[in-house]
């Protein structure tokens, strides 16, 4: 057997309802804190820095989060560690993969793509165990209009408009939304974004932006205003957090990290 340390890339899917987010924050419970301290727990007290593919916010969601780490015992594989993890994390955290990497690999850096998904009830009464991960939605919304939406909002553009964040005039805001649809389910849909790299709560923004236009108060020219004027306006209104899901990163094929 192949004893030496290795890079890991792992996936993890968690419930997001009890995390103040993924990144590690003092005084706070999060996702990256619970799995490096499952990890030292592993590996007798030793420290040891998870790389994620990016951050959460609190109340997200993760069916397909990745991140990598350097293994600080030789005597696990990637399945081991999963299985190992899975024994000692919290139940809203579970390693669903793993496998060896590249001395190089960044979980981060090294994604080529990222799905997000926004689950919507639009059922006439919720189920409670629904509530901390779908948004119901009251009003009989024009999914034709969304749709309609999504296509202007499909492509590269300027998505200004579509971030939480001030910036400054000179940062890059030029994303290129790979695909955006609206995909119905039994008692709903979901909004589902993939793209290479998205904007600091984009995926809310947009959702947000659609549901402003299924419900009537947004037309879809008014969306294309919004990407022409790349400017935030009180237009653009955030979702709330735990309708989102990060459902899948993914990378270019590599070796088996030997």
């Amino acid at each position: 057997m192949d004893t030496r340390a290795r890079r890991f890339l792992m996936t993890v899917g968690y419930d997001g309802t009890a995390f103040r987010g993924w990144q590690v924050q003092p005084g706070a419970r999060t996702v990256q804190g619970e799995i490096e301290a499952g990890i030292a727990r592993l590996a007798g007290g030793v420290s040891v820095r998870i790389h994620a593919s990016g951050r959460t916010d609190t109340g997200v969601h993760a069916r397909g989060q990745t991140f990598h780490f350097d293994a600080p015992r030789s005597d696990f594989d990637a399945g081991q560690w999963m299985k190992a993890l899975n024994g000692v994390l919290p139940e809203d955290v579970r390693i669903f993969a793993g496998q060896p990497v590249p001395d190089g690999f960044h979980a981060r850096f090294d994604a080529v793509r990222k799905e997000y998904r926004y689950v919507v009830f639009c059922g006439r009464v919720m189920p409670p165990e629904l509530r901390f991960t779908r948004l119901r939605e009251p009003s009989v919304l024009n999914l034709a209009a969304m749709r309609d939406a999504c296509d202007v909002l499909t492509g590269e553009h300027d998505f200004r408009a579509f971030s939480a964040i001030r910036v400054e005039a000179d940062e890059n805001t030029v994303r290129r939304m790979d695909s955006l649809s609206i995909e119905e389910t039994e008692d709903g849909f979901y909004v589902r974004a993939v793209a290479g790299g998205f904007l600091y709560r984009m995926v809310r923004q947009v959702t947000g932006t659609l549901l402003r236009v299924g419900r009537g108060d947004l037309t879809v020219a008014d969306v294309a205003r919004l990407l022409e004027d790349r400017e935030r306006t009180p237009d653009t209104v955030s979702a709330p957090p735990h309708g989102l899901f990060l459902w899948r990163v993914d990378y270019e094929p590599f070796g088996d990290g030997t």
